[in-house]
C-alpha cells in the first residue's frame, strides 16, 4: 500500500469520514484500512492527526442486544469499584489512583477506627 493521501484540517473530500462521524451515522469502519489522514498544524509537537475511513465502505453499527448490554453494565460497574475498601465509589475510579479517593488520601486527623485523636 502507498502513503496515504493527506488533507488539510476541515478539507477532505465528501466520501471520508472520522470514526466518531461514522458512529454518528450509525456506521463503524468495519475492518477497512485508513484511507486518508487530516493534518492540522500544531505548534510544539507537531501535527495533529486524524485518520479518515470511506463511508461507502462502512457498514452499520451492530445492534445492542441484552447480553453485550449487561456485559458493559458490568464491565462499567467494576470500575466503581475499589478494590482496598470493596465499596461502590459513585464514580469511575481513577486509573491514576487505583482506588476511590477517601482510600487514596486518608484524612491525616482521623483514627484507625475513624474517630477523631
Amino acid at each position: 500500500m502507498g502513503a496515504l493521501p493527506v488533507f488539510r484540517w476541515r478539507l477532505a473530500p465528501d466520501g471520508y469520514a472520522t470514526r466518531r462521524q461514522l458512529r454518528a451515522l450509525g456506521l463503524r469502519p468495519g475492518g477497512q484500512d485508513v484511507a486518508a489522514q487530516l493534518e492540522r498544524p500544531r505548534r510544539r509537537r507537531g501535527p495533529l492527526v486524524a485518520y479518515l475511513y470511506r463511508v461507502d465502505l462502512a457498514v452499520p453499527v451492530r445492534p445492542m442486544t441484552p447480553a453485550r448490554r449487561a456485559a458493559l453494565e458490568r464491565a462499567n460497574r467494576a470500575r466503581r469499584l475499589c478494590p482496598v475498601c470493596r465499596r461502590d465509589a459513585g464514580y469511575v475510579i481513577p486509573t491514576s489512583l487505583g482506588t476511590c479517593v477517601p482510600c487514596a488520601y486518608p484524612d491525616p486527623h482521623e483514627g484507625p477506627e475513624g474517630s477523631t485523636q
